[in-house]
This record gives structure tokens, C-alpha cells and sequence, in this order.
């Protein structure tokens, strides 16, 4: 029988927040452009859309500026920003043993209940990141670092939203 090994610790908050900072300036620094997700995932939309439609993509403004014509969808650096973080993000924890699929969720609510909430709030969180036209991520981190004003708007109303709903719901995890 094999031993089971502890996980790790997690990293020290503030030498994280720190290493975040060096990856985001590094980001702006090498791309020209900062760290969030929706635009990689539009451009795999686009690129999935263009292998089975491509007059549509040339056709339509906005897919083709994100892969019509010449140009591919794929060739972008968000695209290899998401894969590094799904890979990266998997390789870190094989590494300090945390590495394994789970359901996590309070005791007073089931496992297929708690996906259901998680693929309509997960609905819900693309909507509003093509609505608004980035994700939490770009706006908090890239838009934050540059001091945009909506950026720091909109991170207090996502802490002050968060707060109030925790309110809600608290009684699903305790």
C-alpha cells in the first residue's frame, strides 16, 4: 500500500501577489497588452466558428477583425496566455500534490445541484464579459495596474456584490 503524501502549503499571499505583479508587468512589457482571459476565449469562438463558416467570419466586423481573412484566430498571444495558465495552473499542482478532480461544496447542498448553480453562473459570467467586453481578470489586473477609474469602479462593485450575495447563500456551505 502506498503512503499518501500531504500537500504542500500554499504560497506565502504576499510573494504571490508580488510574482502576479512581475507576470503582469511582464505581460505589458512583452505583448503590449495585459492579463484576462475573454479575449482568448472569443478568439478560440472565432477560430472554431472560421474552420466551419469562414465566409461568415469575413463577413461579420467583428469576427473578422479577431480571424477573418489571412489572419487566424490562433495567433494570438491571449491564446497562449490560456493555455499556459490550464497547463501551468495543472503542473503546479501535480507538483505540490493537490492535483485531483473534486466537487467542492457545502455539506447542505448536492453534487448535482452545485453544478447546475456553477454551468448558470458560469453562463451568467461569459455574458457579462462579452457585454462588458473583458472578464474580471483584464479588468481588476490590466486595468487596475493602469490606474483605470471603471477598473477600480467595478472591482469595489465585485467585492461589495460579493459580499452581499455571500449573505444569501452562506447558510449552503456551513
Amino acid at each position: 500500500m502506498r503512503a499518501t503524501r500531504e500537500p504542500r502549503p500554499y504560497l506565502n499571499p504576499y510573494l504571490a501577489g508580488a510574482l502576479l505583479g512581475l507576470v503582469l508587468f511582464l505581460s505589458f512589457f512583452i505583448t503590449g497588452g495585459g492579463l484576462g482571459a475573454s479575449a482568448a476565449i472569443s478568439r478560440v469562438q472565432v477560430g472554431v466558428l472560421d474552420l466551419f463558416a469562414p465566409s461568415h467570419v469575413d463577413g461579420v466586423a467583428y469576427f473578422a477583425e479577431l480571424g477573418g481573412g489571412r489572419s487566424s484566430a490562433f495567433n494570438h498571444y491571449s491564446i497562449f496566455m490560456l493555455a499556459g495558465t490550464f497547463f501551468g495552473g495543472m503542473l503546479s499542482g501535480v507538483l505540490n500534490r493537490r492535483f485531483r478532480l473534486e466537487t467542492r461544496k457545502g455539506p447542505r447542498i448536492s453534487t448535482p445541484v452545485r453544478l447546475a448553480a456553477a454551468f448558470v453562473g458560469g453562463i451568467i459570467m461569459v455574458y457579462g464579459a462579452r457585454l462588458a467586453r473583458g472578464c474580471t481578470s483584464g479588468q481588476a489586473l490590466s486595468g487596475g495596474a493602469v490606474l483605470s477609474v471603471g477598473s477600480w469602479a467595478f472591482m469595489f462593485a465585485v467585492f461589495g456584490g460579493g459580499y452581499a450575495a455571500a449573505w444569501f447563500v452562506r447558510r449552503l456551505w456551513t
